[in-house]
């Protein structure tokens, strides 16, 4: 079974890629913090499938095991839903040796880690992602939290999960809308760190539409062990190094805020961010057309619009300035230097965002 390290220390954890292997979640679980009570938190599209058989497996290896539900989508990844779980956490009988299970997307990573993160001033986390975004993404680095009405990720905490389990049989059942949005996250590690990573999805556009196991499980590794590279030398974003991580986001953050958190998934809004942000560097002269074209031309092959939708500019520049790269009121941006390299451009202008947009 693949395994990729995270290497932080006391806080280093193994990231398990398999197949079939949720079954298997508890035996894991249990190795990487000694438990006797774990937490599922999960939401109304994956209870009765993925987080019932993780469920079944806490049952099975002797581990007392509550299921709390939250309603599927963005909207939940909020302060009121955090509520509502430290409530029910207080009700079960959640102490400081219980163990918080995060199964599903990236919203239950997020919101789930934040509930870790923050109840009896932290517990341990295991992620599970069950989507092709949390698998090369979300679910790794430890970055946890949840969202404002008019900032996404503005309340959160860097809380790093003890283990990581991606079973690539959930993304049987992920709908292709979903999958889609995640193949976004994928093409951004390609620009931004590996433009050989980049050539292969080129490449294999036909194999990874059809979803073929053996690519899918080469990408997810991939992905995540770039991931890892990046935290393991900037966990809590300090030097600059992982906010490249964001390319494209201060653009997709600002219009998931503007259209309510429900007019697009995340991956949608991060192929749009990423089409602005490669056009703001073209505007800037930091690159040619060429890079802007055949990222457009691979995110469209993966079926993702690229579109800004038809919100007010001055709104989106609004929100851009709560950005949590913002400096000094200054916007900052993750721009490509050239394919598989990016940096953090600050102070830039306005007029040359609303131009990208």
């Amino acid at each position: 079974m693949p395994t990729v390290h995270v290497n932080l220390g006391p806080r280093s954890y193994d990231i398990e890629i398999g197949t079939g292997n949720l079954a298997r979640l508890a035996r894991d679980a249990d190795a990487w913090a000694s438990l006797s009570h774990a937490v599922i938190i999960t939401d109304s599209n994956v209870a009765a499938s993925h987080a019932r058989v993780a469920a079944a497996s806490f049952n099975d290896f002797g581990i007392d095991v509550d299921l709390l539900i939250v309603e599927a989508g963005e909207p939940s990844k909020s302060v009121d839903t955090a509520q509502e779980l430290w409530t029910q956490m207080l009700e079960v009988g959640t102490d400081r040796k219980s163990v918080v299970v995060a199964v599903g997307g990236g919203v239950i990573g997020d919101l789930a880690g934040f509930v870790a993160a923050t109840f009896a001033r932290g517990l341990a986390l295991v992620q599970v992602p069950t989507t092709l975004l949390a698998h090369v993404d979300s679910a790794v680095g430890g970055k946890v939290g949840v969202n404002l009405p008019g900032a996404k990720n503005m309340v959160g905490a860097f809380w790093q999960p003890v283990g990581v389990l991606i079973d690539t049989a959930t993304l049987a059942t992920l709908p292709d809308r979903e999958y889609r949005a995640g193949l976004a996250e994928v093409v951004k590690y390609g620009v931004i760190f590996a433009a050989e990573f980049f050539t292969f999805l080129e490449a294999n556009v036909t194999r990874i539409n059809s979803r073929d196991p053996a690519t899918l499980e080469f990408i997810i590794k991939r992905c995540c062990r770039l991931k890892a590279d990046v935290v393991e030398q900037d966990e809590r974003e300090e030097t600059g190094l992982r906010a490249v991580l964001n390319y494209g986001h201060t653009f997709a953050h600002a219009i998931e805020a503007v259209t309510g958190y429900d007019h697009l998934l995340h991956g949608e809004a991060v192929a749009i961010g990423m089409t602005c942000a490669a056009r703001l560097a073209e505007r800037m002269g930091r690159i040619d057309d060429s890079l802007g074209q055949r990222q457009r031309a691979l995110l469209r092959a993966f079926g993702l619009s690229l579109d800004v939708p038809l919100v007010d500019h001055t709104a989106l520049l609004a929100a851009m300035q709560r950005d949590k790269k913002v400096e000094h009121g200054r916007l900052r941006f993750v721009l490509p230097i050239e394919l598989g390299s990016a940096e953090l451009v600050d102070d830039v202008d306005p007029a040359d965002v609303r131009a990208a947009l």
